[in-house]
């Protein structure tokens, strides 16, 4: 993955506020129900999410600056400690004693050539140091050797069936309800099309068979855990789909039909006259499918005023302050 930094376009003394503003503007931008006919949406959106994540979370960004982690939040290689021998002679190759050493895999099983450095003594063993002079014992434990020498050689049977491999995959909450096709790059490199079920579940998992590491007896399976991406007006909860609804104040005082987004095309509903702000209107089946049933949406009235003050307005509410006076407070 990108650079989160680039991803989010911010600089890396970025504030987590600034980060936050930027992932808030990019989402609404590059969601895939806002770019319907562009392929590429919901992979940009993904890596968009993924990079937010990383960012927001304290920990995991001074980690990446630190150069600790990557973009996609692994372990970075830090090379071997105590290579070359230690502090004794640290210009010396694997071994402590100036031998350069090399392994090699072939018919024989492993082979080390030594070649002895610049002031290294005649019959030196290699093994001392703290370095990897020992690196055959090391083998030998791990592929079950016990005297110098033995079962240096790899049968197939000391590969069985090939390892699980665990993979992340963001999900857009409108693929997670009606379903769809996701391409995932895995970290081997390899690409691979994944069927989205229908009401898959935050947390939940996709397991492709064979789509693992291989191995002698055949490949692992590829097990994906899906996390679902925020979306820019819905929140999920449960099965049920919460969404704030604006609507003028003339809207609420008068009533009207007011357009209503949904996780797949927009509804119309009356909002009866002299609506308050906070009064919410379930949708009946407009929410995630579910084992249980499909859930609703619940969208909660939000009323905004004008966005530029008004004069007029203001001299209605104030003779209205003054003559029909409310205190909509007097129970709290």
């Amino acid at each position: 993955m990108r650079d989160p930094y680039e991803v989010l376009g911010v600089d890396r003394k970025a504030s987590a506020t600034d980060i936050k503003s930027a992932y808030r503007r990019l989402a609404k931008k590059l969601h895939p129900d806002a770019n319907k006919n562009d392929p590429k949406a919901a992979t940009r959106f993904a890596e968009l999410n993924a990079a937010h994540e990383l960012l927001e979370d304290e920990d995991k960004r001074k980690a990446f600056d630190r150069g600790e982690i990557d973009a996609e939040g692994k372990p970075r290689f830090q090379g071997f400690q105590g290579f070359g021998g230690g502090g004794a002679n640290p210009g010396a190759g694997f071994g402590g004693d100036g031998n350069f050493e090399s392994f090699s895999f072939g018919p024989e099983g492993f082979t080390r050539t030594t070649r002895r450095g610049r002031g290294a003594k005649a019959g030196g063993s290699g093994a001392g140091g703290g370095g990897f002079g020992g690196f055959e014992d090391i083998l030998r434990e791990a592929f079950g050797g016990g005297a110098r020498g033995a079962r240096q050689n790899f049968e197939p049977e000391d590969f069985g069936v090939g390892a699980d491999v665990q993979a992340e995959m963001s999900v857009s909450l409108t693929d997670a309800a009606t379903g769809a096709t996701q391409r995932l790059h895995l970290p081997n490199g390899k690409d691979v099309d994944v069927k989205i079920p229908v009401g898959i579940m935050n947390g939940q998992h996709i397991r492709l068979k064979g789509q693992g590491m291989a191995g002698q007896a055949g490949p692992g399976d590829l097990l994906i855990t899906v996390s679902l991406a925020p979306h820019p007006i819905f929140t999920l909860d449960g099965a049920d789909v919460r969404l704030d609804l604006p609507i003028t104040l003339y809207e609420a005082a008068l009533g009207a039909k007011v357009r209503v987004p949904t996780l797949d095309k927009p509804v119309e509903i009356a909002v009866p006259a002299w609506t308050s702000s906070g009064r919410t209107f379930r949708l009946k089946g407009k929410g995630l499918p579910a084992k249980a049933g499909r859930g609703d949406l619940l969208a909660t009235i939000r009323i905004v005023l004008p966005d530029n003050r008004d004069g007029e307005l203001e001299e209605l509410m104030k003779k209205w302050q003054g003559e029909k006076p409310y205190d909509p407070r007097k129970d709290m």
